[in-house]
């Protein structure tokens, strides 16, 4: 039972304050030292290394920095990876995440030619490398944005799972191509989302999974469709099983995404107004959260985190 939880003061948005190896990372890139950049990376397991060149991929000029590095050496898929993303991020940011029926013709053509570019990087990376799980990510991404289909990006998944079963940041990635708004359908997202947490160990992130087709399902819905969605029997009730096989599990994992994965549970029990849930969801977090999902919602994030986190608890006995 949950008793006088404290709130904590701030909220902490920084993954630097959860995960080893990203100011270190950071840093090297600064003083663009691409060893310095190899020795952190190589140092973590196969889903922090991709957690970590995705963070990465959003820092400022690293064409410029990166393509020498593959012409001094082509095999260095580590490069690629992150050279690939960047060039992704570069397009998405053309794009923005807007609707596709909100996205200008001039911005479609840009955001394709970034990608392609991309496409071109990973393509030779994937026949250096086939055992780079980072790669596989970074052209599920590719795939979606080039409107590749659901056929190939499955191809493209099947091959990281071959590397990686439960590869959570591959994982995302597939999940959005299951939306009915890229490939997919609701019926396949679910069903699959559901499929791969009850295929990963008790304690993994998997359970993540099941928020985040919940809320894409949820975010598609208006009026008082979407307000009574995550309220009925079935899906508050996938939700709990969930929170139960990861962030409630005895050997939950602290892994590279855990504080993305709690912090879908606390926005998601809150919004169905579970607060005793959301509380727990917090208090695993404690100061800590991830911007996503909170970017679901109008507002700043840091202030939508406080007021909701102070709400749960107070609802579970803290103060």
């Amino acid at each position: 039972m949950l008793r006088r939880m404290s709130v904590p003061p701030d909220v902490n948005l920084d993954p630097a304050a959860a995960y080893g190896g990203v100011t270190e990372l950071l840093a090297a890139f600064a003083r663009r030292d691409w060893p310095g950049c190899r020795v952190v990376l190589d140092a973590v397991p196969v889903d922090g290394r991709t957690f970590l060149i995705q963070l990465a991929s959003t820092e400022k000029d690293l064409e410029a920095f990166l393509r020498p590095v593959l012409e001094r050496d082509p095999g260095d898929t580590t490069a690629a990876a992150l050279l690939g993303l960047h060039l992704i991020d570069m397009g998405w940011a053309i794009r923005t995440r807007a609707r596709a029926k909100d996205v200008s013709r001039e911005q479609f053509a840009a955001f394709h030619e970034w990608l392609r570019k991309a496409e071109q990087v990973l393509i030779d990376a994937a026949a250096r490398n086939p055992a780079d799980a980072t790669v596989w990510v970074a052209r599920l991404l590719s795939a979606r944005g080039l409107e590749l289909g659901l056929a190939e990006t499955r191809r493209r998944y099947d091959r990281l799972r071959a590397i990686d079963p439960h590869h959570y940041a591959g994982q995302i990635q597939f999940l959005q191509t299951l939306c009915p708004k890229w490939s997919g359908s609701w019926e396949q997202l679910h069903g699959w989302s559901r499929e791969e947490m009850l295929a990963a160990p008790p304690g993994s992130l998997q359970g993540g999974l099941i928020v985040d087709a919940h809320l894409e399902h949820w975010r598609d819905l208006e009026g008082a469709e979407q307000a009574a969605y995550l309220r009925t029997g079935p899906v508050c009730a996938e939700l709990h099983e969930a929170a139960q096989r990861s962030i409630w599990h005895p050997q939950f994992r602290r892994d590279y995404g855990w504080v993305r994965v709690a912090s879908g549970f606390a926005m998601v029990f809150g919004l169905i107004d579970d607060q005793r849930a959301a509380a727990s969801a917090f208090a695993v977090l404690g100061s800590l959260s991830a911007n996503h999902p909170w970017d679901f919602l109008r507002g700043d994030i840091a202030t939508n985190v406080r007021q909701r986190r102070a709400r749960a608890m107070a609802a579970a006995g803290g103060v």
